[in-house]
């Protein structure tokens, strides 16, 4: 019987990690509803399996993220080259028709260039940049290009927010009709109806429907001729191709004359058809006397600027005036005796026979009720009956007599309501009743409360200023309160190069997302360096490229100039990367760097150098010149006189006892016949020293043995010295021997006997 397992999973077979996980999955997936409250514990998976899981996470995050990066930098400077490359040949295609004066093409070109780079279009509602494959909506007076999903929004929202405005100011029951209000562009505040809010791309000559986006075309146009009519009509089309902006002048040839009309007959461009001749009008003046004295111009001639003498309309008064006014009135009263006799007419001055005296026209009482017909010198006074004028009050009539002159005030007592109707107080007729209760209904910016005292409940126009952030995210908008999305910012922002000669214009808020425009004139920032100027490069953003000019300073060492590359200002790297990679899927930290001043490297001019011992000359570089050891003996003479120095070279003064001391022996010739070494032992200068020692010899005869000095021995070998040879051998006793009888037999004789003491001597000397 086979003993089951104790302990955990008794009894549960090994399974494999892998396909169980995917076995799993695959169970999950196949629930439908269950697989999003099914979840594994947790506990079942090993932990160095769930730790793999979670690096593989993080380094697949990590790497779609830098391939996302390196992918839209590639894009960007892809499509950058590619509208470089393309930008020229567009251009001319578009303009290819309309001739060559580029004078009257510069806002259109300029227009086309900003179309054709990226980032330039943005959109004014989103503050997005409006790409070359998206649909758009082009406003036919500024003709900027928004999102067609944006300026259908922006219309809709604008008629809603008109619509509920005034639907507020109605009373209950009544309704308004949304169709009377237009809406605006953003920009130009344009109005447009209703009926013109887009709901389809068109290209920008409104012939073609979503037009498709073609590299060799202009983004958002279909390729052919614009041919909208131009302005100002001339009953001439366009002959560009589909384009942005406005159209350009009508190129055209028509035969026109002056505007004074004087000038023969010339052909000229349509857009330019009105000129002048550059002589003077001559037209005749309304004043009848004289001519038009300014150069040929267009419209009606100005007024004539010469002065006449002129009378007043009433004839009293005479004066130099402008010959244009032909009737001119005084300031005096006319006072001429009017038809009645009794009264003077009362008119500033005028022309004709003065009117009939006014009074006596039919005339009525004061209260307006009588009208009666009496002599101008009569006065009409009152009829008696009650005024019954109605009073300022607007409710009650006047109660007094008939009178002259303003009814007085309504002092009737009555029961007031003040204008919000929340209250009512008796007050005199002629006062107005106004609580103190504030209106609390919300100003048709929808913001702000009324707060005004007894209000009728038509709430005035919100006056504070709207103040809210604007979608450039750099201004608030300063228009008057208002319900509803803000206008775009209406500024723009330019964006320059480094060197600040080429910029671009774009609207506020996107001066964040716009890279700076590429620049080929040169750089002019000035050098960081000693030099006066850079090496000549184009514009460029950024720091400039290091310096690769010539040093050229003056060494204050050795004076040589340096010809190495500039180091004045070098970037160097003073720290590492303080933290380490998580793995090889992260980039690289870059290490610190400063920009630092390094001194100029060590001279590399050759300078001759002459050793130490003085045995060669070489050239060195400058910053090496230093004398040095050659590596030679020194071959200087020893102080003995017989040897020379074996040291390495080295410096050697004028007393050459710096040299190594000589330590061999002497080694000079002896003396002849002297076997003994030198007296000094060691090498010396000059002559060996006179050798003292005692030599035992043999005498001629060889009875007596003779001790001698070795000195007077070898001096006595000399010939001519003295004592001889002979002498010193000599013992001076007498000679034992047979006398020689022939001349040959002494001579042998003494030959034998030298030869006997000579070998005694060799035996027998010692030393003294």
């Amino acid at each position: 019987m086979d003993q089951q397992p104790r302990g955990r999973g008794r009894g549960v077979p090994a399974q494999n990690v892998w396909t169980t996980r995917a076995e799993t999955h695959s169970r999950s997936t196949n629930t439908g509803r269950q697989q999003s409250t099914y979840k594994q514990p947790i506990k079942d998976i090993p932990r160095s399996t769930r730790k793999f899981e979670e690096a593989c996470a993080q380094i697949k995050a990590s790497v779609d993220k830098h391939v996302a990066k390196l992918t839209e930098e590639l894009s960007d400077s892809g499509s950058e080259e590619d509208e470089t490359n393309n930008d020229n040949s567009i251009i001319s295609t578009v303009l290819n028709l309309y001739g060559k004066s580029s004078s009257e093409l510069g806002k259109i070109e300029q227009v086309l260039k900003d179309s054709l780079r990226s980032g330039t279009s943005v959109c004014l509602i989103c503050i997005a940049s409006v790409k070359k494959s998206d649909f758009i909506w082009s406003c036919t007076k500024c003709f900027c290009s928004l999102h067609l999903s944006c300026i259908q929004r922006w219309a809709k929202d604008s008629i809603y927010f008109q619509t509920e405005a005034a639907s507020d100011q109605l009373a209950p029951g009544q309704f308004v009709d949304p169709r009377k209000f237009n809406w605006c562009c953003p920009k130009c505040r344009a109005e447009y109806p209703q009926t013109a809010i887009p709901s389809t791309y068109y290209c920008y000559c409104l012939k073609t429907q979503e037009p498709r986006f073609d590299p060799w075309l202009v983004p958002h146009s279909c390729g052919s001729k614009c041919e909208k009519l131009l302005q100002p009509e001339c009953k001439h089309a366009c002959l560009l191709l589909c384009h942005p902006g406005p159209c350009p002048p009508c190129p055209q040839t028509v035969s026109v004359t002056c505007f004074c009309a004087k000038s023969p007959v010339e052909t000229r461009r349509c857009s330019s058809q009105t000129w002048s001749c550059g002589k003077k009008c001559s037209k005749l003046l309304p004043c009848k006397e004289h001519k038009c004295e300014v150069i040929c111009h267009s419209g009606i001639c100005p007024p004539c600027p010469k002065k006449s003498s002129q009378n007043c309309l009433c004839g009293s008064k005479k004066e130099e005036r402008p010959c244009h006014s032909i009737e001119f009135q005084c300031d005096k009263v006319c006072r001429k005796m009017l038809d009645c006799g009794h009264h003077r007419c009362e008119t500033i001055c005028h022309a004709g026979k003065c009117a009939t005296c006014p009074l006596a026209l039919p005339r009525t009482c004061p209260c307006g009720k009588k009208a009666v017909t009496v002599a101008c010198t009569v006065e009409v006074g009152g009829c008696g009956d009650t005024c019954c004028k109605l009073l300022e009050c607007g409710i009650h009539e006047c109660a007094e007599r008939c009178h002259k002159g303003k009814c007085g005030t309504c002092w009737q007592m009555r029961v007031q309501s003040c204008r919000c109707g929340l209250k009512k107080k008796e007050l005199p007729c002629y006062k107005e009743f106004q609580c103190e209760t504030k209106c609390k209904h919300i100003k048709d910016c929808r913001r702000h409360p009324c707060n005004r005292k007894c209000c009728t409940g038509s709430c005035p126009p919100c006056d504070q200023v709207c103040n809210r952030p604007l979608g450039c995210k750099n201004h608030k908008c300063t228009s008057r309160c208002h319900q509803g999305p803000c206008y775009p910012c209406d500024r723009t922002v330019d964006i320059t190069c480094s060197c600040g000669r080429t910029k671009i214009t774009v609207p506020c808020g996107r001066e964040r997302q716009t890279k700076p425009p590429k620049c080929s004139l040169p750089c002019t920032k000035p050098p960081d360096c000693h030099h006066e100027s850079r090496t000549k490069h184009v514009c460029h953003a950024g720091s400039c490229p290091p310096c690769k000019q010539t040093c050229l300073k003056v060494s204050e060492r050795c004076g040589h100039i340096c010809k190495a590359p500039c180091h004045t200002s070098v970037l160097v790297q003073v720290a590492a990367p303080s933290q380490k990679r998580a793995g090889p899927w992260e980039p690289e930290q870059a290490p610190k760097m400063e920009i630092r001043k390094l001194p100029c490297p060590p001279c590399p001019v050759p300078v001759p150098v002459t050793c130490l011992g003085e045995h060669e000359t070489a050239d060195w570089p400058c910053h090496l010149s230093v004398p040095s050891s050659c590596g030679r003996p020194c071959g200087r003479e020893l102080y003995c006189t017989n040897h020379t120095c074996t040291k390495p070279c080295h410096v050697v003064s004028m007393n050459p006892r710096n040299c190594q001391q000589c330590e061999e022996v002497c080694s000079k010739n002896r003396p002849e016949d002297c076997t003994h070494p030198c007296g000094r032992g060691k090498c010396h200068p000059g002559p060996c020293p006179t050798c003292t020692k005692l030599i035992k010899h043999s005498c001629h005869c060889g009875l007596n043995p003779q001790l001698v000095r070795c000195n007077e021995l070898s001096d006595s070998s000399a010939p001519g010295s003295t004592p001889s040879r002979e002498q010193l051998l000599s013992c001076k006793d007498r000679c034992p021997k047979l006398l020689v009888r022939h001349p040959r037999d002494s001579y042998i004789l003494k030959s034998f006997l030298y030869r006997r003491v000579d070998s005694r001597l060799n035996l027998h000397t010692t030393s003294p």
